[in-house]
């Protein structure tokens, strides 16, 4: 839900970061873990890797170039970003170089945010991608993305470009745990209902919106085409982050205006 706030995601950055310095300084790749749930813009991102001793003083200035770098560009949206190196031993496994650049140009490829906006409503986004999680370890590599869209066929679309970004370098791709998707109608009969039982018990105008969030109305849609359906519920920041809190007092108010709704069902 925050994709479209332009927050830093930590596997672009790190990838961006391990490119350039395999290119200047040719460091090696033992291991990356980034990200942790599909559904959560990464926070952060870890790598182990491998230097020429000449390098060693290069690297660290490297980090401090791209430390300041990714500073100045984030520093609205994550005033708290960092960039850190710290010493590591007894790495005795590598990528092999071939496999090494191969996987940092596709995560490099991969389309991350948003991939186009609502036409009908202001400032909805209608389809994006989340490159979620990045693991390097064993020698095999997994990359996670969570494509989420209003319009099925676009998702498609954005798919089939992240598809192409691995496949090119031989990488088997698969699909699962898709959501369908729910195209917003503002017009609804559902919505108008909703919305003066709302200004009757709270003496205030609903907040009517569209979100771009994975909700089980898609799946609901997709096999009740004809169903209306309505998305309500307390007030919650952060979500899916360790950061996720819910607003107490809103989970009590809309704890009263579901089960006034169920009495009005004719």
């Amino acid at each position: 839900m925050q994709i479209h706030e332009g927050l830093g995601n930590a596997n672009k950055l790190m990838n961006r970061f391990l490119l350039e310095a395999t290119k200047k300084l040719n460091i090696r790749i033992h291991s990356i873990n980034g990200g942790g749930l599909r559904n959560a813009i990464p926070r952060e991102s870890f790598s182990i890797v491998t230097v020429d001793k000449d390098n060693e003083n290069e690297l660290v200035k490297l980090v401090g170039k791209y430390l300041d770098i990714f500073q100045k560009e984030y520093q609205t949206t994550d005033p708290e970003l960092t960039l850190q190196i710290e010493p590591s031993e007894n790495i005795k496994t590598l990528i092999p170089i071939s496999a090494h650049l191969n996987m940092l140009r596709s995560i490099y490829t991969c389309p991350n945010g948003i991939y186009r906006m609502s036409p009908d409503i202001k400032d909805l986004v209608q389809t994006s991608n989340n490159v979620a999680r990045v693991l390097v370890e064993n020698g095999k590599y997994k990359v996670l993305c969570l494509t989420r869209s209003s319009v099925d066929s676009e998702k498609i679309d954005e798919v089939n470009s992240i598809s192409s970004a691995f496949e090119l370098i031989g990488a088997n791709v698969s699909y699962s745990g898709a959501y369908p998707g729910w195209t917003p109608k503002p017009g609804a009969e559902i919505v108008k209902i909703m919305s003066n039982l709302y200004q009757e018990m709270f003496d205030g105008k609903a907040d009517v919106n569209a979100c771009h969030a994975g909700l089980e109305c898609g799946i609901l849609g997709t096999n009740y085409p004809e169903m209306e359906m309505i998305s309500f519920g307390p007030n919650i920041r952060g979500a899916h982050s360790p950061d996720e809190k819910v607003q107490i007092s809103s989970v009590q108010k809309f704890w009263k205006y579901l089960l006034e709704t169920l009495k009005r069902i004719p």
